[in-house]
């Protein structure tokens, strides 16, 4: 098992940095151990896993579908081995979380920052990611919480409704919606909407289009292959506008401003979803710290209008 394990990683950092002599570096050991131990497990499996060039290593086919198929397996082994070495301490853990908007501000860094607080020897494992991905990632525990917006009904999950916010257009500093300072959806019919190919952009894209049917028209979306900063970025050069989580109004992005929509429509819910099987202690305290949060928060908005709504 533990040489299994040994082959394993070697392979896994030798997929990650493409040379069997700086594997041997990061692992330390001598590279003709690594080289011995992949060429064990190719003969081991019957199959080759890298091409071997004078450039350095890389995997075939054959290599990319063996490691894809193992690397979730390994993560839920490390896992284990650090939630192991850290039970001997009550207050002590890892708890890896699934999110899909920035931690730069709004309810999500005040949870994270209250529960660090509270629980400053768990480590938080925080991961950024798609819906769909992070469901089946909480289903198969290798996440035990993602953070979403809406709800979601899942076997052998539990959802709890956290709270409500406000959704914001975000446009460069010289649009001529700028100048107001709160913005109706009727205000965006004609123009052009932005979005990342990648998460949360699938996600935004479908919530235009949704909400523009509601005023029967069909809205002109481009899908960016671009990160969402990049995007944001686009934005505040002109290349279009987008909608985001309160969240970016902590984040200062040059010649971008942010003006929210005032429909109830456009104030959305969200919610932490876990497997119900998950006995992580990390994870209770975790869902006892976002109801505290949630409760504190709450009573702040009440008081002071903030954009976090129950």
């Amino acid at each position: 098992m533990r040489h299994a394990l040994r082959q394993f990683h070697y392979l896994t950092v030798a997929a990650q940095v493409g040379s069997l002599r700086r594997t041997a570096e990061i692992c330390q050991v001598d590279q003709s151990n690594v080289t011995r131990a992949l060429k064990r497990l190719e003969d081991n499996l019957g199959i080759s896993l890298f091409y071997r060039e004078r450039s350095g290593v890389r995997l075939t086919p054959a290599g990319q579908q063996f490691l894809a198929e193992i690397s979730p397996a390994l993560e839920q082994l490390e896992f284990a081995r650090r939630s192991a070495r850290s039970a001997r301490r009550a207050d002590s853990g890892l708890l890896r979380i699934g999110i899909l908007t920035s931690l730069a501000g709004g309810f999500l860094r005040k949870l994270v920052q209250n529960f660090t607080v509270r629980h400053p020897r768990v480590t938080i494992d925080v991961r950024d990611g798609g819906r769909r991905e992070h469901l089946a990632a909480v289903q198969t525990r290798q996440l035990d919480i993602a953070i979403i917006t809406g709800t979601a009904e899942i076997p052998g999950c539990e959802t709890r409704e956290l709270g409500h916010e406000r959704v914001y257009v975000a446009m460069p500093d010289a649009h001529p919606l700028a100048a107001k300072a709160k913005l109706v959806w009727s205000d965006l019919k004609g123009e052009r909407f932005i979005v990342s190919k990648s998460e949360p952009g699938p996600e935004v894209h479908d919530y235009i289009v949704r909400r523009s049917a509601d005023y029967s028209t069909y809205p002109d979306v481009e899908v960016k292959a671009a990160q969402q900063e990049t995007l944001m970025n686009l934005v505040s050069l002109g290349q279009g506008i987008t909608l985001v989580a309160s969240a970016w109004t902590a984040i200062k992005v040059p010649g971008l401003v942010l003006r929210p929509l005032t429909a109830r429509a456009d104030i959305v819910p969200f919610s932490i979803i876990w497997s119900s099987t998950n006995d992580n202690p990390a994870l209770l305290r975790f869902l006892h710290t976002a109801q505290l949060t949630r409760s504190h928060t709450v009573e702040a908005a009440t008081l002071c209008g903030s954009d976090l709504i129950d």
